[in-house]
């Protein structure tokens, strides 16, 4: 298949896991015989037209034009702030600049065709559409979350970009059944909706390949020492739960007094937890790291963490719980609502390989984190257990293929029923 891939987040740019995702599900595509061309936001300097990792990537240079924009602006969107405004209107350029490229220069001028257009989350939707519209290409469009999951009195225009795009989409793909749940529920077509799940590099998310000597290095030089280490990683956002796993703290020091919480990660909650950090005088137990870090740093992290904690209270799949498994950790994770979390963690029985808990419930999440931390033979089961899982449904060679499959669908549909739209 030639694709035509729509997605904000691509090397050397990344938010998110969407990023991670792109990347990773790309290269599987090339090395299983299929050619991608990928549309990617671009931050600034980042060339326009290049090669990653076999992948053909445009990344259109965006312009500014605020009094312009002023006046097409939606009324809605008006109303954000002066950075939501120029987010927004940054990423219709990138959109209508990507479809541009892809209409008129690719197709158009050098004559080359695709046989499926793939967006991912709002962000690239419109590009999409518009591709669809112009080539009567058919269009696959991928949920990772939705605008009234995040934030149910959240933006209208984005919730209206997100229905327009299911409903002009030929299928929808999405990355978890808990998400597919979501989505019917807000009334999009169950029919057009597939479930795929995201995956991991189990080569690299490998412990083997961290030597112990680096581990306790590692352990000394970030203060934890030989003390029992917590770790989360995520966007420091209310939804990501870093300040409910705050408020367990004291619980978790009654038990265990020396257990150390590292809270690596970057967002709008940064001042919040330094004050609780200060306020609940975690001072001595709590390290936090606001920072992104390269992910051979990211290794090293996971590898010298004792247990793994994700008290996501959304969480549509969640690529920090499988990479921690990969990493053979125990996990503790959010499972109330939208949580692909529940997918990915048996919490009972022989493969056991974390706990589900109540994200809202700082005691609910102190109790199963010192279980771990005072079990160790629970927690090297719950480890290997999760390492086992991983390798045999979350592997990206796997999803690639079930990927795959379901693009195969939609382009041998499309080709037996041409005009048959959406």
């Amino acid at each position: 298949m030639k694709i035509a891939y729509f997605v904000d987040e691509f090397p050397p740019f990344f938010r998110g896991g969407l990023g991670t995702y792109a990347m990773e599900i790309t290269r599987q595509f090339i090395a299983k015989g299929h050619s991608i061309t990928v549309f990617s936001r671009n931050t600034g300097n980042d060339p326009t037209s290049d090669t990653w990792a076999g992948v053909e990537v445009h990344r259109p240079r965006l312009m500014t034009f605020p009094d312009i924009f002023s006046i097409v602006n939606p009324d809605e969107v008006k109303n954000w702030d002066h950075n939501g405004q120029n987010f927004f209107a940054e990423t219709v350029l990138y959109n209508v600049l990507s479809a541009s490229k892809l209409v008129n220069q690719l197709v158009q001028n050098e004559h080359r065709r695709y046989d499926l257009i793939v967006a991912h989350d709002w962000i690239a939707a419109l590009a999409g559409i518009i591709c669809k519209r112009n080539l009567n290409t058919p269009l696959v469009f991928h949920f990772h979350s939705t605008e009234q999951g995040r934030n149910p009195s959240g933006s209208n225009t984005i919730k209206d970009i997100e229905r327009l795009s299911a409903m002009t989409a030929d299928r929808i793909v999405t990355v978890s059944y808990a998400m597919r749940d979501e989505l019917v529920s807000f009334g999009y077509p169950e029919a057009k909706i597939r479930v795929l799940h995201n995956g991991v590099d189990t080569g690299k998310y490998d412990p083997a390949k961290i030597p112990k000597r680096q581990v306790e290095a590692f352990r000394e030089r970030i203060g934890v020492g030989s003390s029992p280490m917590i770790f989360f990683i995520g966007r420091l956002t209310w939804v990501k739960g870093a300040d409910p796993l705050l408020l367990a703290m004291p619980e978790i020091i009654k038990e265990i007094p020396d257990a150390k919480l590292v809270l690596l990660g970057v967002g709008d909650q940064e001042q919040l937890l330094s004050q609780m950090v200060r306020e609940l005088h975690l001072g001595k137990n709590v390290i936090l790291h606001f920072r992104m870090v390269p992910e051979t740093e990211r290794l090293v992290y996971y590898a010298a963490s004792d247990v793994c904690v994700f008290p996501s209270k959304y969480e549509p799949f969640g690529i920090v719980c499988i990479e921690a498994m990969s990493m053979e950790k125990p996990v503790v994770v959010g499972a109330r609502g939208t949580s692909g979390f529940r997918e990915q963690v048996i919490p009972m029985g022989d493969d056991i390989c974390g706990y589900h808990i109540d994200p809202y419930n700082p005691s609910d999440i102190a109790k199963y984190i010192v279980k771990i931390l005072k079990d160790p033979d629970l927690a090297a089961k719950m480890g290997k257990n999760g390492r086992q899982r991983v390798l045999e449904h979350f592997t990206w060679d796997h999803i690639a293929d079930e990927t795959l499959r379901v693009y195969q669908e939609v382009v041998d549909q499309h080709a037996a029923y041409p005009e048959s739209g959406e």
